[in-house]
């Protein structure tokens, strides 16, 4: 290794784990999953020009309940960086809501040619290639490059972190810095329970979606991984800085939305599954 390699390795601060430094490593990896948490979806859809399997109400009500947390942010003197995350959630929302109304006016059926067209190519690779063998390829593939994805978003919001954490080394050896306590905003709290409520409802017509049409094709996994990780990380992020009771009643709302997604997205995480394994099942009888 190169010496100014090592000299550099070896003077870079030491970390010194507690319950704030866990917490903040939590929260900063959560923050790096919540930027990236739409590229998926909103790509997704680009590449398919079409947002059909994807609810229209599920992002309104998640645009609602973004807007009633920046709302509930400013109010309660959260962090500027906090703040300007909403803002950008907001954003991605009218971005995912602008692509749906926008490949919906554009979507054309197939012409009769066309789709017979596709038909015969389909049956002269069919005997080429196993329906089986195309399907476990295809979830290898997958899983490889959305395990990759993780990871990085991981990794990334770490060093993130570990960035800020060198360069407020020096402050934190001269003394631990109190932060002023909080103190409940009446109405902050109101707006956050209402934000809660709406990312709770949110879900429903996603989950009702999937469920009629036996599918969650349209859908993006990553889309709903980073969402689960974002809020499991969050949640862990702060109560692991302190389980006191006005600490906790100050950030219950958020805690409850995040939790409450939570559940309801392992929900999704199941249709995934349950679905992904009945739409192969319909393709190898189709094809007998």
């Amino acid at each position: 290794m190169d010496a100014n390699m090592v000299h550099v390795i070896s003077s870079l601060p030491p970390v010194m784990l507690n319950r704030i430094t866990v917490s903040e490593i939590t929260g900063t990896i959560s923050i790096a999953c919540w930027i990236v948490v739409f590229v998926p979806q909103i790509y997704k859809i680009f590449k398919r020009k079409s947002a059909n399997g994807l609810s229209v109400e599920f992002l309104v009500l998640w645009l609602i309940g973004d807007v009633f947390n920046i709302a509930g942010a400013m109010l309660q003197g959260l962090l500027f960086t906090v703040i300007l995350l909403a803002a950008y959630y907001t954003l991605a929302d009218v971005v995912l809501l602008v692509q749906c109304f926008w490949y919906s006016k554009r979507r054309n059926p197939p012409s009769i040619l066309s789709r017979r067209n596709s038909e015969i190519l389909f049956e002269e690779l069919e005997p080429l290639i196993p329906s089986d063998f195309r399907e476990r390829k295809r979830k290898r593939s997958e899983f490889y490059s959305n395990t990759f994805c993780v990871l990085v978003v991981i990794f990334s919001g770490f060093l993130s972190w570990y960035a800020s954490y060198c360069s407020h080394y020096g402050k934190m050896r001269a003394g631990p810095h109190e932060a002023p306590p909080m103190e409940i905003n009446g109405m902050a709290q109101v707006f956050g329970y209402l934000s809660a409520i709406l990312y709770l409802s949110s879900r429903v017509p996603q989950i009702l979606l999937n469920y009629r049409r036996k599918s969650c094709q349209g859908v993006s996994f990553l889309f709903f991984v980073f969402a689960c990780l974002g809020n499991t990380l969050f949640i862990l992020s702060v109560l692991i800085v302190s389980l006191d009771y006005n600490y906790l009643k100050i950030n219950f709302s958020w805690l409850l939305g995040s939790a409450g997604t939570l559940l309801l997205d392992v929900t999704i995480f199941l249709q995934f599954f349950i679905y992904s394994n009945s739409e192969h099942s319909d393709r190898v009888k189709n094809t007998v």
